[in-house]
């Protein structure tokens, strides 16, 4: 095991009816003016967004809001809401919604304290050392960004979706976490969480780090509670109890507490933003097409995590051929993504003919001639492991 320092300073306030806190919570915090960032319609057709402006009205709270962040969030809406939020003189972002607000508004966060550009530091320019706090009223569990000090935006202008962690200064305040918020998912939407969390769970879980038996417990534990709860939801999509494992899942699954002592990979998030970057697809079903062909990548050159994840996650009986346990693995989890309505290649995906060349040139002039750590992949694996997903 490697030396390690955690942080992790959220209050999580889970539970049935907590957006009701959000206000008192906000005060204990410090805040004097709030700047509430959402998505679409949704938050606004379930009385969400009114549930939480009554809270905050009821703790002598002012707000501001903006709405409109789409999924694959992007720099211009980042911009705007600095402006918002300069102009409004917000002390605290309050993102109601999954992921893509989430990251919207710790941009925003870093970027307002800042006279630069914030893509400064996505692009490695510039050091976040002061940011606005960020809380979190969580309808999507997938992204586990209610925990986490990462965001990821796309630049509209060049195609580039990066990512920037500053864990010191972006994890959130605080995190509201209602389970009964996520019954009205669409499937599709419920799915692609799922599959999220599990990839943020084998990013960390695939490591050469060796004896860090406590790390592959928890990562193998969890893996297998979400492939549990995940038939529960299919089959009965209001099962508060499933819901609520979901959610809790996907926020261990990043907030750092399965990759403590590991070197970590993120390859097959870095090769799956190229393609959502480009092809505008949703990001828990790209990486269901990416991370089968990683995998099946790997199963030749490292095969000994991969076959410990087949054993351990799937049931594949041990053997002396590594290899071999490691594709049986794969099959089950492509078979298991299949079942929850998930894609597991760029056909089903709905990208006919992907630019590979492109796909990979993009990624290797974003990250280095090296990707990743559990194999380091050089342009040619990345194209070899693009086509091993068609």
């Amino acid at each position: 095991m490697n030396n390690f320092v955690f942080y992790s300073p959220t209050e999580f306030v889970f539970g049935r009816a907590t957006e009701m806190q959000v206000g008192a919570l906000a005060h204990k915090h410090g805040a004097q003016k709030v700047m509430i960032v959402y998505g679409g319609g949704s938050v606004v057709r379930s009385g969400l967004l009114d549930r939480v402006k009554q809270s905050l009205q009821e703790a002598g709270i002012r707000y501001c809001e903006m709405g409109g962040v789409q999924p694959n969030p992007v720099d211009t809406k980042v911009y705007e809401g600095i402006e918002i939020c300069r102009r409004e003189q917000a002390d605290l972002l309050l993102p109601v919604g999954g992921g893509s607000v989430i990251d919207t508004a710790k941009a925003i966060a870093a970027g307002v304290p800042y006279e630069g550009d914030f893509w400064d530091f996505f692009i490695g320019k510039a050091k976040v050392v002061k940011a606005l706090k960020v809380a979190v009223v969580l309808t999507i569990p997938a992204a586990g960004s209610e925990g986490s000090g990462n965001s990821v935006i796309t630049k509209v202008d060049t195609l580039q979706k990066l990512s920037l962690r500053v864990p010191e200064l972006l994890r959130p305040v605080f995190s509201i976490m209602n389970p009964e918020l996520t019954y009205t998912l669409p499937p599709f939407q419920t799915s692609c969480g799922i599959a999220d969390m599990m990839v943020h769970i084998m990013e960390r879980y695939f490591t050469n780090t060796q004896e860090v038996e406590i790390s592959d417990r928890l990562c193998e534990g969890t893996l297998t509670a979400i492939i549990k709860e995940a038939y529960r939801v299919k089959q009965n999509p209001e099962d508060y109890d499933a819901r609520a494992n979901i959610m809790w899942c996907g926020t261990i699954a990043h907030n750092g507490t399965c990759g403590v002592g590991c070197e970590e990979d993120w390859a097959s998030h870095f090769l799956e933003h190229e393609v959502s970057a480009i092809y505008n697809v949703t990001h828990g079903a790209g990486l269901s097409v990416i991370v089968p062909a990683w995998m099946t990548f790997m199963a030749e050159p490292n095969p000994k995590k991969i076959a410990q994840f087949a054993n351990r996650v799937f049931g594949i009986p041990e053997s002396e051929d590594l290899e071999e346990m490691a594709l049986a693995g794969i099959a089950r989890l492509k078979h298991f993504f299949r079942f929850i309505g998930l894609p597991v290649n760029f056909r089903e995906l709905g990208i006919e003919n992907p630019d590979i060349d492109r796909l990979s040139d993009n990624l290797h002039r974003n990250k280095g001639e090296f990707v990743g750590n559990y194999v380091k992949l050089t342009k040619q694996d990345s194209k070899e492991i693009y086509r091993l997903a068609l």
